[in-house]
């Protein structure tokens, strides 16, 4: 057994993937958790073509980049009665010479938001909502494409105070708008992909630059609350009434430091299925910071066993029902010709 708790996954016909890098099959194995407590990513892991690749992503270089893990980590241990010995080192206090948040250049972000029609994301909202939605929302957002893995979705983390505190680059199926988890998880960070020495991320709510508005309208909006970027988006489509922000998954930025962004303002959180009841022990922080916050229970109300099962977000429930532009879309993939015809009239759906 290996003295250290994560290390490369011991070797065994078929577990040996494809390097997220080089491509090549069969040559990138994964780290591990000893105490099985952790399930990295599938990017976590170290190419065997160490010359002509170089691939080696570390749990080190992980807890660094996803800074949020770490004190979950530490949250977990700290509530146990017997805390496991191999989690002391990473739970060890911050010393008082903390490193500073690091920032990106916020000229980076425009420079990304553009070639949106070979981004999967962008070409998938375009069937659901029209692409005059889609466009008006990717520039309230601030929604990049990268040139990795043909156009992947940028998804900037920028604060209250418009600093660029994060990159996270996301592959999706433009068909589906699903997560490309297969043959590898198409995820990274901007910083990580240039390459930028000891950057320090402290990750914040994605969307959080909506709140540094000055409009009246904009402070009295009740704040509303999800884990992924992608079902912020949908969900703002089609409930405009709440700011939707997101976390970056169940754990994410969701600790006391980057929730003080929602002092005195009314907060609903929307947890996948599977986060409901993590997420409804959280709702006592908030409850010192807002005005109001409150855990909704409505996916649990209406979802079925196998729903449950799939971890539905109310973004699976909002598109349960085909929009028209998902209607019209499937029209012309049927028949291309209506789509001259549309063009040619200038025609547009009604709202």
């Amino acid at each position: 057994m290996s003295e250290y708790r994560f290390h490369l996954q011991k070797y065994r016909p078929g577990s040996k993937t494809v390097c997220p890098k080089c491509g090549r099959k069969s040559c990138f194995t994964r780290y591990v958790d000893g105490n099985a407590q952790i399930t990295f990513p599938n990017h976590v892991g170290k190419c065997d073509h160490i010359n002509s690749c170089g691939y080696h992503y570390t749990p080190k270089k992980y807890f660094q980049d996803n800074p949020t893990i770490k004190e979950t980590m530490i949250e977990q241990n700290n509530r146990s009665d017997t805390p496991s010995r191999a989690v002391k080192p990473i739970a060890k206090p911050l010393s008082s010479s903390a490193p500073q948040t690091s920032y990106l250049p916020s000229d980076w972000v425009s420079q990304s938001m553009q070639k949106f029609d070979i981004n999967p994301l962008y070409r998938y909202l375009t069937k659901v909502a029209g692409k005059e939605k889609t466009d008006r929302l990717f520039d309230l957002y601030k929604i990049g494409t990268s040139k990795m893995w043909n156009g992947a979705t940028v998804f900037w983390q920028i604060d209250i105070h418009g600093n660029v505190r994060a990159g996270k680059i996301m592959g999706y199926d433009p068909e589906t708008g699903h997560r490309i988890k297969e043959p590898f998880s198409q995820v990274s960070w901007v910083h990580s992909v240039k390459k930028i020495h000891d950057f320090h991320m402290k990750q914040c709510l994605f969307g959080e630059h909506m709140l540094s508005g000055n409009s009246a309208e904009q402070s009295i909006k009740t704040i509303a609350i999800v884990e992924s970027e992608k079902t912020a988006l949908i969900a703002a489509l089609f409930i405009p009434d709440f700011i939707w922000l997101a976390t970056g998954g169940m754990h994410g930025c969701f600790n006391s430091k980057a929730m003080q962004v929602l002092c005195g303002r009314e907060v609903i959180l929307f947890p996948d299925l599977k986060a409901t009841e993590e997420w409804k022990r959280k709702t006592a922080m908030l409850h010192s910071i807002c005005k109001r916050a409150t855990c909704s229970d409505l996916l649990e109300t209406m979802a079925t066993d196998e729903q449950h099962e799939a971890g539905l977000d109310i973004a699976d429930l909002l598109l349960m029902e085909d929009t028209p532009q998902m209607i019209l879309a499937r029209m012309v993939e049927r028949n291309p010709a209506l789509q001259l015809l549309i063009d040619e009239l200038d025609l547009a759906l009604a709202e």
